[in-house]
């Protein structure tokens, strides 16, 4: 029998016995006042009853860039129904595997909490479809787009909140997050993001945000796009492995109930599983290693979060399964190419006359280039809103 298929086979769908809740408290963030990581660019008020990390989340969730994920798109466009997941309702999801995972290896979790909240803050309209054009647009300009460094930018100067500074004055501990939770960047490539231990390994609260968001899109997906009729339910049975083994056990506890109501609880199972999973493998990669610090976690040459080779398997042949079945199906192709012509066409109209546009922006394209300030203008845009602008520029031409 292949390695592969064992793994497959071996794939768990319970928590391990051995495991101890709060293992890895050694390694957590301390988010202490005397903690560097809790630092901020500017003076801020100390408050009684809410540390440092607590407060972030607070400046986050009551951004206005946090509010617009509401109607920005996750995999389906926002207008299809109320019950598809926004990048708002997908990051609520997000914060809440992450907190759980966090609590039960005794790391940080407001920290991981707040890394949640913000993780999506630098996406553009359309989802990916967007980010996409907008990164081939920039391209032209020897400039490319990057959602982290965008929710960098957004929470460092285009959030106006506070009367003395620009920006939500967050801590380093979770600026540092923004930029390093899904990939690594090098100080060669980047010497503005020189403050962020670009050559040290992320903080575990944030190394686990990544996997996070894969678990809650990963179940999230499934079930919306078997709401949308676009998945069947026997046929995405007949190919996640982990979704027909999970459907199986609740089907058999739950004899006579309706399929819906056996999927939803199926799909729970299921993330439980993958965060179960994940809670485990970070856990015994950790203390295998004989890592119990802060300082040994930055000092590893790669990252520690990561799911169990059999779980990987998993993830790998649902995630494989959706892109073939979902995410290039020919409806939402149609979508993303119809989302990437009016990105690239209202980029390219404020391109030809930037004095089209809005006069805060406008005033910042000499100091910005304007590729830079229409990139910043489009990606603040709800799927509404811009295809309201895109109606006006059609009226125009």
């Amino acid at each position: 029998m292949p390695i592969a298929t064992k793994l497959k086979q071996a794939a768990p769908l319970a928590a391990k016995s051995s495991f101890v809740p709060g293992c890895l408290t050694l390694c957590a963030i301390r988010g202490d006042t005397s903690d560097p990581l809790t630092a901020r660019a500017f003076t801020a008020p100390e408050r009684q009853y809410r540390n440092a990390f607590q407060r972030d989340r607070e400046r986050i969730v009551q951004a206005r860039a946090f509010r617009r994920l509401a109607g920005k798109t996750q995999v389906f466009t926002t207008g299809g129904s109320d019950h598809f997941r926004s990048r708002l309702t997908h990051t609520i999801e997000v914060s809440q595997i992450a907190r759980n995972v966090a609590q039960a290896l005794g790391l940080n979790e407001d920290l991981a909490e707040a890394l949640a909240l913000v993780h999506d803050i630098g996406h553009p309209p359309f989802g990916h479809a967007g980010e996409r054009a907008l990164d081939r647009c920039l391209r032209r300009h020897g400039l490319s787009f990057d959602h982290n460094l965008h929710a960098l930018r957004i929470v460092e100067h285009f959030e106006l909140r506070y009367a003395a500074h620009r920006g939500l004055n967050l801590t380093l501990g979770v600026r540092e997050g923004i930029i390093k939770h899904s990939r690594d960047y090098t100080k060669a490539q980047h010497p503005d993001l020189a403050e962020y231990f670009l050559d040290l390994r992320q903080p575990l609260e944030a190394q686990l945000i990544d996997l996070a968001d894969e678990i809650a899109y990963l179940t999230a997906d499934l079930d919306d796009g078997i709401d949308s009729g676009m998945l069947q339910l026997g046929d995405v049975l007949e190919n996640v492995d982990i979704l027909n083994r999970c459907y199986n056990k609740v089907e058999h506890e739950h004899v006579g109930v309706e399929p819906k109501y056996l999927l939803h609880e199926a799909l729970q199972l299921m993330m439980h599983a993958l965060s179960d999973d994940l809670i485990h493998q970070i856990a015994q990669t950790t203390l295998a290693a004989g890592i119990n610090s802060l300082e040994g976690v930055r000092a590893q040459p790669e990252r520690i979060a990561a799911l169990s080779p059999a779980m990987e398997l998993e993830r790998r042949s649902e995630k494989r399964y959706l892109y073939e079945s979902l995410y290039t199906s020919e409806i939402l192709t149609r979508e993303h190419e119809r989302a990437e012509t009016v990105v690239t066409e209202l980029f390219d109209y404020w391109m030809a006359d930037p004095e089209r546009l809005p006069a805060s922006y406008y005033a910042e394209c000499s100091d910005n280039g304007a590729p830079r300030i229409i990139t910043d203008y489009i990606a603040g845009m709800t799927d509404n809103f811009i295809l309201e602008q895109y109606k006006l520029y059609e009226a125009a031409k």
